[in-house]
């Protein structure tokens, strides 16, 4: 999250006073994140995120908002956006496209457990069956055609290495595309970017507390892509050491478990994962060195670090994901 328009308080409350959110008491523009426009806003009612949209055009919005609606209504613990008197979801404030969700309780867990992993695995698999029957589609927007157009921009940044390193991968990802096995995965609505910080957990009350998973958010990445890209994904970060890349195996083994007791994984999944994981490390470093080498002006961005892809991707390529 950044603060690229300036909402005033003013604009604000007369904005959520028109969706029957109530009287605005506070409001802070929050930091973390590098794509859209978000406030933490309070009113007399209840506490919510206001959501400015920067890169995402008002005829894509519709697809991650309604599908946020439908996950809250088949029961997953999401943000559910606001709807004005004619059901809208997707509004507008300072000419930029705009929605509020309700903030969800407790906060991320940044340093997680075997049993933090396996309580995101579960709601992971239970999240990708009860989007089956959302029947709005749209691709990842950062998926392999993305890949194809944006490594070329980021080439002249990088030292030989690197770029050794980064075209080799686009290429083999390229080739992992062409494969039946990969055209037979089981496909969906995924959220594309579940990372630690984009999960809540209630704070806990006591040192042996089971931790209790309060929404997954920001599902401003989200598009249909097979289920086992969203497992990759997380798989990097939740049940990796961040220092070095390498893979925890406890905290691997425990999300592959919890997924699987709600979801098992399909053959051609479990032949691909370590392709997979290799191609959610691939995604991340090179938006990161985009992002970094690219940058927009932003009031509070904070840019995050290329390299740790890079290290992740290095891992994945010299010490596989294989399941047992």
């Amino acid at each position: 999250m950044a603060v690229y328009t300036e909402v005033s308080f003013d604009e604000a409350s007369t904005f959520l006073a028109s969706l029957k959110l109530g009287t605005l008491q506070s409001m802070e523009g929050c930091s973390g994140g590098i794509e859209n426009t978000n406030y933490f806003v309070t009113t007399d009612q209840a506490a919510y995120v206001l959501t400015l949209f920067e890169r995402l055009t008002a005829e894509q919005l519709p697809f991650y908002l309604r599908l946020m609606k439908h996950l809250a209504v088949h029961g997953i613990p999401v943000p559910d956006p606001a709807a004005n008197r004619d059901g809208d979801v997707l509004h507008s404030l300072g000419g930029k496209p705009a929605a509020v969700v309700n903030r969800l309780r407790g906060k991320s867990q940044l340093a997680p457990s075997a049993a933090h992993c396996a309580a995101v695995g579960d709601m992971l698999a239970r999240m990708h069956l009860a989007g089956r029957n959302f029947e709005m589609q749209q691709p990842n927007l950062r998926g392999l055609p993305w890949w194809n157009e944006t490594v070329p921009v980021v080439l002249p940044f990088l030292a030989p290495e690197q770029s050794a390193l980064l075209q080799s991968e686009l290429a083999y990802q390229n080739h992992v595309a062409t494969l039946s096995t990969y055209g037979a995965l089981p496909r969906g609505p995924i959220h594309a970017d579940l990372f630690r910080d984009n999960v809540m957990f209630a704070v806990p009350t006591a040192p042996d507390q089971a931790p209790e998973l309060t929404g997954f958010f920001d599902f401003y990445f989200a598009g249909v892509d097979t289920w086992l890209f969203d497992i990759a994904v997380c798989l990097n970060d939740w049940c990796v050491d961040l220092a070095s890349g390498t893979a925890d195996a406890e905290r691997t083994d425990a999300f592959l478990d919890a997924y699987g007791q709600v979801r098992p994984l399909q053959a051609q999944e479990r032949t691909l994962l370590p392709a997979m994981a290799r191609a959610g490390a691939l995604r991340f470093w090179l938006s990161r060195l985009w992002d970094f080498h690219l940058p927009r002006e932003a009031s509070m961005l904070q840019a995050h670090d290329p390299t740790h892809f890079e290290r992740v991707l290095r891992q994945r390529i010299h010490q596989p994901l294989v399941l047992s």
